[in-house]
């Protein structure tokens, strides 16, 4: 159980780590431990997600809910119609970038607040565990259908304002859902488009949905270059993350992307709007949001701390390295497609190229996430911050050493046996030495 039960969802290899009876005990400890009535139910376009949501929905039937089930949707699709219709709760099927195999669940209490390890996701891992029987005398719930898609459409089109340059976009879909943000609210905007990969399949067959991973991006940086478009869009496999290639087919890193949506955002804001962004971030995020008058507020890694403190903030936006933007007028919620129509915004009121508008964002070296094998993590974060005392130490997420010309977060991976590294200088000089004494003690990195 504790396997399956992650620090920001449940996802496991179905028909061993999760099968349709525990799927049905999800179900009944999710009504029990939020004690909800309405429930919004959706699902990913993986074969095992058809059982599994089923199963749910037994579960939560069984314990009272009335369930909406909203069909075939991504995830922001799914947050949508829980913050739109006022679910008290809502539950996506979903494994999202992982493999074929895998399936799961992603679970939100009222007002799309999501229900991860700090809040309530290991309570209702124990009940599902123990199993919880239906109080006596409980009328079963029932089940009924839902379309949300033109009232998504409506929704997120309000974020589009193109520019008078008529771009050329290239998206990657991936076979995920993806396809549906494309149909729904990208080929409705003036550009000209081409997608990859729109078929959903949930056995993945051209390229594994996590646009992280720098091979999962190439047939999209092919197709930019090839085209001659402005910029390509990836999405993972529930489109709740998208990442970016510029005109060249290089990589956008999604720090930068944080920076840039924030001088689309922030200019209509107050003088101190908060933004929330992740810890491994380059230091042009902090500077870009001070200079554009905004409040800079570093969070520990993961969308549940994100958007905790981001809703707390009451901040308009909150970007993750991992590619995930969050907004406040989407209930804080994170969402592929509307990050991507800000940046086509903003490509579309400049005769500029995609690469040009980001130099002065890309002016410092970055590592990007490497990985060590590390069995012993919290010994080695100790060994860590003691041989860097010298700088400015925290202990956030992991450990973050602060120099005036250098730093470097190291911090543990909530499944696997690793530590991941994000380490940026603000000179080639400074980064090579602070590498080198970095990975000196790590050892050597692994492609993970």
């Amino acid at each position: 159980m504790a396997s399956v039960f992650r620090a920001y969802d449940v996802r496991g290899v179905w028909g061993t780590e999760i099968d349709e009876g525990l799927s049905e005990r999800i179900g009944r400890a999710v009504a029990a431990h939020l004690k909800c009535r309405r429930v919004c139910v959706g699902n990913d376009m993986r074969e095992s997600a058809i059982p599994a949501k089923a199963a749910l929905v037994r579960g939560l039937t069984a314990m009272g809910c009335a369930v909406e089930d909203v069909g075939l949707v991504s995830t922001p699709m799914h947050y949508f119609a829980c913050g739109n219709y006022l679910f008290d709760a809502g539950v996506q099927v979903t494994a999202s970038h992982n493999p074929s195999e895998f399936i799961g669940f992603k679970v939100s209490g009222p007002s799309v607040v999501p229900v991860g390890g700090d809040s309530g996701l290991p309570e209702i891992g124990r009940l599902a565990e123990a199993g919880v029987e239906v109080p006596a005398g409980t009328r079963p719930g029932k089940a009924t259908s839902r379309d949300v898609r033109d009232d998504y459409a409506a929704h997120v089109a309000r974020f589009a304002k193109p520019g008078k340059r008529r771009l050329k976009v290239v998206v990657d879909c991936a076979n995920g859902m993806g396809s549906l943000e494309v149909d729904l609210a990208l080929r409705r905007l003036p550009m000209d488009l081409e997608v990859l990969y729109a078929e959903l399949d949930g056995t993945f067959p051209n390229h594994e949905a996590n646009p992280l991973r720098l091979e999962n991006l190439r047939d999209l940086a092919a197709a930019v270059r090839r085209s001659g478009s402005h910029v390509g869009v990836a999405f993972d496999g529930d489109a709740d993350r998208a990442c970016f290639v510029d005109e060249k087919g290089d990589v956008v890193t999604n720090d930068l992307v944080t920076a840039l949506l924030s001088s689309e955002i922030l200019p209509g804001e107050p003088r101190g709007a908060a933004v929330v962004y992740d810890l491994r971030s380059s230091r042009v995020v902090a500077e870009t949001i001070a200079s554009l008058g905004g409040r800079p507020i570093r969070e520990r890694v993961g969308h549940a701390f994100m958007k905790a403190r981001l809703r707390s903030e009451k901040g308009p936006f909150g970007g993750e390295y991992s590619g995930h933007f969050y907004f406040r007028d989407n209930w804080y919620a994170d969402s592929g497609v509307i990050a991507s129509i800000l940046v086509l915004n903003r490509l579309g009121r400049e005769d500029r190229p995609f690469s040009e508008i980001l130099a002065p964002l890309r002016r410092y070296r970055q590592t990007g996430e490497v990985n060590f094998e590390v069995h012993d993590k919290d010994a080695k974060i100790r060994s860590l911050a003691e041989a860097f005392k010298d700088g400015e130490v925290d202990f956030l997420d992991g450990v973050t050493v602060n120099y005036p010309d250098w730093w470097f977060n190291v911090r543990k991976s909530n499944t696997e046996p690793l530590l991941r590294l994000n380490l940026e200088g603000m000179d080639p000089a400074a980064f090579e030495a602070g590498r080198r004494r970095v990975m000196a003690l790590l050892g050597t990195p692994v492609d993970r």
